[in-house]
């Protein structure tokens, strides 16, 4: 008797490594920008979600609806971006707090290296507490989100790949 490969019966193969990198920065990046954006409705930020819009465009449409969707899918792609160079540099990292240190230097690169790119975004030493506190939340748990998606995945898609080699299952 032949038995037969029927679709129910077949494992589904899983996502490599590197679309799970794409997916969860592109994730992380409008997750925690629509976050970002709760946050400055609620008043917890001064910083407008728009500001990703500031250099590049003109217009009161950026402060509407079509804005802030456009500024969230351009997160995701910025989150593409971080999380390709955490999988390049850092993702045999185990460490939870390495993932959160990524966070806080990628709050460091935006809020004073590339300052000078968004007119609307205040230098650090001009913004409120809260804003900052609230910020830098927000990045070291994107960092977190990011980081450790990657290193765990890695992790687990070493050792799989690794068990199957030996023949250990």
């Amino acid at each position: 008797m032949v038995k037969e490969k029927l679709e129910q019966n077949q494992g589904s193969k899983p996502m490599s490594l590197m679309m799970v990198t794409i997916s969860t920065g592109f994730v992380g990046g409008v997750f925690w920008s629509l976050l970002g954006y709760l946050a400055y409705t609620f008043h917890f930020t001064e910083l407008k979600p728009t500001m990703i819009l500031d250099p590049w465009t003109v217009g009161e449409w950026k402060g509407g609806w079509i804005g802030v969707v456009l500024s969230l899918l351009i997160m995701g792609l910025i989150g593409i971006s971080a999380a390709l160079i955490y999988y390049f540099t850092l993702k045999n990292a185990q460490s939870i707090w390495i993932s959160a240190l990524y966070g806080f230097i990628l709050f460091l690169i935006v809020f004073f290296l590339l300052n000078p790119l968004f007119p609307s975004l205040n230098p650090v030493n001009e913004l409120k507490r809260d804003t900052i506190i609230t910020t830098v939340c927000l990045y070291i748990l994107f960092g977190v989100f990011v980081g450790y998606s990657i290193s765990y995945e890695y992790k687990e898609q070493f050792l799989s790949g690794k068990e199957e080699k030996e023949g250990n299952y």
